[in-house]
């Protein structure tokens, strides 16, 4: 018997990946929903909200964290536990090309995606984004899996057909506890690979390239662009002329040259889409690294209201405070936003949002925003994780749009 625990997007997507199989299971969630549960419940699963059942597995969602006191009393009592990635390793056939690295997962796995496509295949991107890894792959030919650190630290068998090793950075230190620990987690990707696998690797990242010298996989390395995108985008190329490689078939430089120009532009990533007046709304929801925001910080018209917060992953703030200059107002949300903001020391005026609902807390950030400026920016980079308030930054973004509007934000064009 296997226990799913938690519930929301992976969850219910391992789920779902159960019942196509006829898999029993039972399903558990800290903070269950109503609606999650009800859909659970429809799949044909019942919960154990005692966690008294024996389980031989536990999938347990990525937000979950391998030290709950609840995962550790189910491994003590001898359950195995994984994640969705080694699940649908194990039990679909579909080959998986898996993208891990500090910064440029998910543009790396649309790009890949895309571009194998364009070559005759059908590929389809999943996984730390969505939808779920175990909702891809019964569904198509190859999936292209973005991987985050925290779904890597519960993998075991699990070897892709091809691994894409972007960079190691700092981050999640609150959750991994050390850079070692982190970067550990990562290289999880690489632990099974073989001489019959593939691994596209960063040159120019002294740690990426440590790692991949001692891999017996074919190696693919790629030299970053002077762009994240262009970096994106050549590690994506490697990954679709390896995959190809392994299949034996020559890539078509026209359908190549057809695709680089509809490339998709991943959600959520600096995108200004309202405006009002002479002030523009900037919806920046994955920024949750230093280096991600910085690049915000610059990018958006001053003077700016920055909303900051939620769950802190241990972000150096020291790089942004020069920046602070063309901020107007810190907007402090979340769990962790007031210490944060207060740790950027004497700059901004800081105004703390203290609604414990996030949509609320949003919506009282824009209101508070639109009292002070006349013009420049609201700017969504909130340098921290938001599983404390939302779903994930996706929902987060959907809950500042939903804010924007419902106060008299207007969608904004490029000739608006």
């Amino acid at each position: 018997m296997t226990l799913v625990y938690g519930l929301g997007r992976s969850g219910l997507g391992v789920l779902a990946f159960l019942r196509r199989r006829e898999l029993p299971a039972r399903f558990y969630d800290d903070r269950p929903k109503e609606a999650e549960v009800a859909e659970a419940l429809a799949l044909g699963f019942a919960p154990d909200w005692e966690l008294s059942g024996q389980y031989e597995e536990v999938v347990a969602a990525p937000g979950v964290p391998l030290t709950h006191p609840h995962l550790v009393r189910l491994r003590e009592a001898g359950s195995r536990v994984l994640g969705e990635a080694e699940l649908a390793y194990r039990l679909s056939p579909t080959p998986i090309l898996g993208i891990t690295g500090t910064a440029g997962k998910t543009s790396t796995t649309l790009f890949t995606a895309h571009l194998l496509q364009g070559q005759g295949l059908r590929a389809l991107p999943g996984g730390n984004m969505d939808p779920p890894l175990v909702s891809v792959v019964d569904e198509t030919e190859v999936a292209v899996a973005e991987l985050s650190s925290f779904q890597l630290e519960r993998v075991d068998a699990f070897r892709p057909k091809v691994a894409v090793l972007l960079n190691l950075g700092v981050d999640h230190l609150d959750r991994h506890g050390s850079l070692e620990a982190y970067h550990q987690a990562k290289l999880n990707l690489l632990k099974n690979l073989t001489r019959e696998e593939a691994l596209v690797y960063n040159a120019q990242d002294p740690r990426v390239l440590a790692a991949a010298e001692t891999s017996p996989a074919r190696l693919y390395p790629f030299t970053p662009g002077e762009t994240p995108r262009e970096s994106n985008l050549q590690a994506a190329l490697q990954a679709t002329r390896a995959y190809l490689d392994l299949l034996g078939r020559r890539l078509d430089p026209e359908a190549l040259r057809q695709s680089l120009q509809s490339l998709p532009t991943p959600p959520h990533r600096f995108q200004v889409f309202a405006r009002k007046g002479e002030v523009v709304f900037i919806d920046d929801s994955i920024a949750t690294r230093t280096p991600s925001v910085a690049a915000a910080l610059r990018a958006a018209p001053a003077p700016i209201a920055w909303i900051l917060g939620g769950e802190d992953k241990g972000a150096d703030l020291e790089p942004l405070k020069p920046l602070l200059p063309r901020v107007a107002v810190v907007l402090a949300i979340g769990r962790d936003g007031s210490r944060m903001a207060r740790a950027l020391g004497e700059g901004p005026e800081v105004v703390e949002v203290l609604e414990a609902d996030g949509r609320e807390a949003l919506k009282a950030a824009v209101a508070e925003a639109l009292r002070r400026l006349e013009r420049g920016s609201v700017l969504l980079a909130p340098l921290a994780a938001s599983f404390d308030q939302f779903r994930d930054y996706k929902d987060r973004a959907q809950a500042f749009r939903e804010a924007v509007f419902a106060l008299g934000g207007e969608p904004w064009t490029p000739s608006s």
